[in-house]
């Protein structure tokens, strides 16, 4: 069984939206490019030819791991509990500076943004945990291991 891909509501319509550009206008602007590539000669020694089959088997793959992806989606809300989850938003003190970041999928993940994973090291830390607990967790920075202190402030 393939393991779930855990995705907010946005991020599946845009890989919705992706997979119909490449199974339509995709696909037929690949037949047309082949087609052309075709028109040039001999196939054995037609390298705008293999240069379109390769790109046509790459533009097949991303179709194939979109519709994986899709098909085993789990859709992650914000949901507000008492413990920190996939989908919580989470504001906390980490060695005295604070963040809030909400727990997304790792499909999902953009730290700039305000959305980490609960793959990464301080997604995995954060989660299970209950707003005030205070603990240290272990954090791979790097090719570093360096025990973090983290303080929950408020489950959002």
């Amino acid at each position: 069984m393939a393991d779930q891909v855990l995705l907010t509501v946005e991020s599946k319509a845009e890989l919705e939206k992706r997979l119909e550009e490449l199974k339509g206008k995709g696909r037929a602007e690949m037949a047309a490019k082949i087609a052309e590539a075709r028109s040039f000669g001999d196939l054995s020694e037609n390298a705008e030819y293999d240069l379109a089959r390769d790109e046509q088997a790459k533009m097949e793959r991303e179709i194939s791991d979109l519709e994986n992806m899709l098909h085993n989606a789990k859709i992650i809300e914000n949901v507000r509990t008492d413990t920190v989850g996939v989908g919580s938003t989470v504001s906390f003190a980490m060695d005295g500076t604070e963040y809030t970041y909400q727990i997304v999928g790792s499909q999902d993940s953009d730290p700039m943004n305000g959305k980490i994973s609960n793959d990464s090291p301080i997604g995995k830390a954060l989660i299970g945990h209950r707003k005030g607990d205070a603990f240290a967790a272990d954090i791979k920075v790097g090719a570093h291991v360096r025990k973090r202190q983290f303080k929950i402030t408020e489950i959002h």
